[in-house]
């Protein structure tokens, strides 16, 4: 059994709900591209991020929350109004954040293990 939770969610309004669900949790949020039927995303650095990702989530501290959230569609994802890039600030995908810090990594900073595993292990 993990000793925390993944929650899978598609689009802004999901995310907020995922997270007002579970007030007073650590939550950890890794934003994504969007993926087709076959499970590959339009976004080449979010393939090549996920598994460095989730290989580290046995990290993460008791109780917390991870939130898989899929951001859209590429043309959604390239406006630049739309509501990840306006209220949560994201700049790229793949960004892996610790919610409500300033803690996060963007696309790059993905692939490398020990960045993902810091930010689950540190307070």
């Amino acid at each position: 059994m993990t000793h925390y939770e993944v929650v899978n969610v598609r689009g802004y309004e999901d995310f907020c709900q995922a997270v007002s669900e579970r007030k007073g949790k650590d939550i950890f949020a890794y934003f994504s591209g969007n993926k087709d039927a076959q499970g590959n995303s339009w976004c080449p650095d979010c393939v090549k991020a996920e598994p460095i990702v989730k290989k580290q989530l046995s990290h993460l501290p008791e109780g917390s929350v991870f939130i898989y959230c899929q951001v859209g569609e590429r043309a959604y994802w390239k406006d630049s109004s739309n509501d990840f890039k306006k209220t949560l600030k994201l700049s790229g995908v793949p960004t892996l954040l610790r919610y409500g810090t300033p803690q996060k990594l963007v696309e790059e900073e993905c692939f490398k293990s020990e960045l993902v595993r810091m930010m689950f292990t540190e307070d």
